[in-house]
């Protein structure tokens, strides 16, 4: 047996055991996803990995950086990949547009839609292209459409498309992806809100995209036209940094030395077990208050601060008033943590109580749940077209509405959604 021949089972062995683990968890649930996964070569699509990380169900492999090592391509993790290939619900004939190329998913992509259909793939960088393009033939895929262009405009030369697939991280929906899209047709996009990126299923419905599923992943962000850039605050010498993707303060430069006063420190009274995520209950702050940002701490510097700062944050923080707020876990006996409110300057008072009812607002009507649902609709729409509850995010090109579903709907039963969930 040669050198090559080994390397071929072994990585035909680790793409079986990637499906086999992804069937098992249910993130599979098709015979058309499992066959194109258990068929495609990922390897080909990264050579220079070793074939242990190339197969890693949950991670994904960084194909390019900036000169600052920042991520601008990569190659995503089969977990991600099978999850959007599901809810992108693709059937054999179809035209199908992925925005974000490397070759791989557009693969996937073409087994699905099989010899009838058409798989265009479109990157704003050559090198991304260059590589999809040529890893595409090699893994026997020559009749993928790669297309060099900004994917703002869409493709509008292959338009209209099934389906469209976005595998980069995007702050808003340009209306060439919705109107490019065949009334019902599907859009599955990584959509920022609020700093906070789920991996979003819509379905057109006229100049409106519904949602009916969304679930967290990190992707790279989007380059181009539709790149998004937050407005970022440091605070205490840096020890601090901000981010604000929406909403910033009028006067970032006077939050500066928010931290230098002593913390008030509110028990919310709600709570979280070990191994339980917490993204719902971040995202139910982000729609439920005004001024929230990312929060990061240098954990150097922090050791070194006249006054540092809790070791263990949850990676958010609410900014109003001049005032700031962020939340701690402090562990009770065993697996149990009280989600603690800190919060800084003239009213800290009133902020953290407000932080801490929204957290058992979120602790007892949506902890454990499947989160918001979201509708866009074009820039411009007035109020009345949207539907009467929840909160409207406006981008460049739309506006976002984030409701969530009453309490007895989010949860059937309490004592089961506060089971622990495995990260």
């Amino acid at each position: 047996m040669t050198d090559s021949a080994g390397t071929d089972e072994q990585a035909a062995r680790l793409r079986n055991k990637v499906v086999d683990d992804l069937v098992a968890d249910g993130t599979i649930v098709s015979p058309t996803v499992e066959a194109a996964m258990r068929r495609v070569p990922r390897e080909v699509f990264a050579p220079e990995a070793e074939l242990s990380a190339v197969y890693h169900p949950w991670n994904g492999l960084v194909t390019k950086r900036d000169p600052g090592g920042r991520s601008l391509s990569s190659l995503s993790a089969p977990h991600a990949q099978a999850h959007m290939l599901e809810e992108a619900r693709i059937e054999p004939g179809m035209t199908v547009l992925e925005v974000g190329s490397g070759g791989m998913n557009a693969a996937y992509l073409a087994e699905v839609v099989g010899r009838a259909g058409r798989v265009v793939t479109v990157d704003i960088d050559e090198f991304v292209t260059g590589r999809a393009a040529r890893f595409l033939v090699q893994a026997g895929y020559p009749d993928v459409h790669v297309v060099l262009a900004d994917a703002e405009a869409g493709v509008p030369e292959f338009a209209p498309f099934d389906r469209v697939l976005v595998t980069v991280g995007a702050w808003d929906i340009p209306p060439a992806w919705r109107d490019q899209l065949v009334e019902g047709g599907r859009l599955v996009v990584p959509l920022q809100v609020m700093g906070l990126m789920r991996t979003v299923a819509f379905e057109k419905a006229g100049d409106r995209l519904v949602s009916d599923s969304a679930k967290q992943f990190g992707f790279v962000p989007m380059q181009g036209a539709g790149a998004h850039q937050g407005v970022e605050v440091s605070l205490a010498g840096g020890v601090v940094t901000l981010l604000f993707d929406e909403g910033a303060p009028a006067d970032p430069a006077g939050l500066v030395d928010l931290l230098d006063t002593e913390p008030l420190v509110v028990d919310s009274g709600a709570g979280l077990r070990m191994g339980e995520p917490w993204a719902t209950m971040q995202m139910w702050l982000a729609t439920a208050l005004p001024g929230f940002c990312r929060m990061t701490i240098d954990s150097e510097r922090n050791e070194s601060a006249a006054r540092p700062l809790p070791g263990r944050t949850i990676g958010f923080a609410v900014v109003q008033a001049g005032s700031a707020a962020y939340v701690v876990p402090r562990r009770l006996d065993g697996d149990d943590f009280t989600l603690d409110v800190y919060a800084h300057g003239s009213s800290a008072a009133g902020l953290a109580v407000t932080v801490a009812e929204q957290l058992r607002v979120w602790d007892r009507d949506h902890r454990g749940g499947p989160g918001p649902s979201y509708v866009v609709v074009p820039a411009g729409a007035p109020d009345a077209e949207l539907p009467a509850a929840g909160r409207v995010i406006d981008k460049i090109h739309s506006r976002i509405l984030l409701s969530w579903p009453r309490p007895a709907d989010s949860l059937t039963d309490q004592n089961a959604a506060h089971q622990p969930v495995p990260q």
